[in-house]
């Protein structure tokens, strides 16, 4: 009877651990497999989110320093809730090496399973200067279409050399920061292309003046875009 009464108690705690949304030994029960990632990592406090569309496979040569490791890999384990630390990786397994990239701080890239994977959150950056390692690195800036991401065109070198200047001095406020100038918004889609063959996109916000990589622009440089952006798409002829 005793056992009877003592398994009794287990199961109305068990029971009672479910109902608040916790499984067997107080581990949190969700369907991990029905949540979509965006493949990224957190290295030294650092977040960074994989170029998928304008970089290449990392040769051995390109890797520089062992710059930490992955401890832990969200896809088929997280929950929708979970709050990311350093070592997480969405899709990356754990132990997965994290080096620098040749040519670049790793504050701004670093290189994990032969892919380039690049900074979108840094708290110790005070400016877009400080966040992104692109001073001398552009070779051009362009425009691209807002419904397919295709390229339209090219700004002038003079206007993508200002670009870039007026770009490197904004203070980095971070995302959450910039959302709700933006959230209801349509972004212009620029590409910075770089001067060793890779690229990334910037989305900015004319109505916000703001990027969404968490900054707010100036009038200087949101007046550059938009004529950039309207002659641009005159000579497509859209």
């Amino acid at each position: 009877m005793r056992l009877f009464r003592h398994w009794g108690l287990i199961s109305l705690a068990l029971l009672a651990m479910i109902a608040a949304g916790c499984g067997l030994l107080g581990q949190a029960t969700c369907h991990t497999t029905e949540l979509e990632w965006d493949d990224f990592l957190v290295i030294n406090h650092i977040t960074y989110s994989q170029n998928h569309d304008g970089t290449r496979p990392v040769t051995a040569e390109q890797l520089g320093e062992r710059v930490g490791e992955t401890s832990y890999m969200l896809n088929n384990h997280a929950c929708a809730g979970h709050v990311s630390k350093n070592g997480d990786a969405a899709f990356l397994p754990v132990g997965t090496p994290v080096y620098s990239l040749q040519g670049y701080e790793s504050d701004y890239r670093v290189a994990a399973d032969n892919k380039v994977y690049e900074v979108t959150d840094n708290p110790n950056a005070a400016t877009f200067g400080q966040l992104l390692d692109i001073e001398g690195k552009v070779r051009i800036v362009s425009l691209e279409s807002e419904i397919d991401g295709s390229p339209i065109g090219d700004f002038s070198p003079e206007a993508s050399s200002a670009f870039v200047r007026a770009l490197l001095t904004l203070p980095y406020v971070g995302f959450d920061a910039v959302y709700e100038k933006i959230k209801h918004d349509n972004g212009i889609y620029l590409r910075l292309h770089l001067r060793d063959g890779t690229s990334f996109r910037m989305v900015f916000y004319p109505q916000g003046n703001a990027f969404a990589n968490g900054a707010f622009g100036t009038d200087e440089l949101k007046s550059l875009i938009l004529s950039q952006r309207q002659h641009i798409k005159a000579a497509a002829g859209l």
